[in-house]
């Protein structure tokens, strides 16, 4: 990505990579709020309720559900069940021997294994909202642009309260 960026500003040299990749890393983390989804597939760890009713995983899309604990021992089979939803969302239910308590899960949520897989929409809008924070540094870029949130807009996921 950061070759498109450099492309896009019309940046040869190598002078400033660093705080390219740092603007980069900053409107991607942008896109994830926007979009309400993790766009790298990366590990997460949950404390939820366990009082037997369904609990959803903040993370989005989830992949995997590895683990569900409860101080650091894994829950047997039949004290918990799992679900992953067609829309990407994690489900988790489980009850405590002993009453209502916290359990951990650990999975996996994200669109893709890198960002060169997220599609390409999302990659031109992060291209976009980087050079628009490189080209007015000393400035401010209160929302993304127009342009940035039409991209992202056919990806954002919200929940209704």
């Amino acid at each position: 990505m950061l070759s498109d960026l450099k492309s896009w500003l019309r940046i040869g040299s190598d002078d400033e990579d660093g705080l390219l990749e740092r603007l980069i890393g900053s409107a991607t983390g942008l896109c994830e709020q926007f979009i309400g989804q993790w766009l790298v597939v990366r590990e997460a760890t949950e404390a939820v309720v366990a009082d037997g009713s369904w609990q959803r995983l903040t993370a989005r899309p989830v992949i995997a559900i590895s683990a569900v604990e409860v101080a650091g021992t894994a829950l047997a089979p039949g004290a918990y069940a799992v679900d992953i939803d067609a829309s990407g969302d994690g489900w988790v239910r489980a009850r405590l021997v002993d009453g209502p308590g916290k359990i951990t899960v650990r999975y996996q949520a994200g669109m893709a294994a890198d960002l060169d897989g997220v599609p390409d929409a999302i990659r031109q809008g992060i291209v976009r909202l980087a050079a628009e924070h490189f080209v007015a540094r000393d400035g401010e870029v209160a929302t993304p642009p127009a342009v940035v949130s039409a991209l992202w807009r056919p990806f954002r996921r919200m929940r209704l309260a």
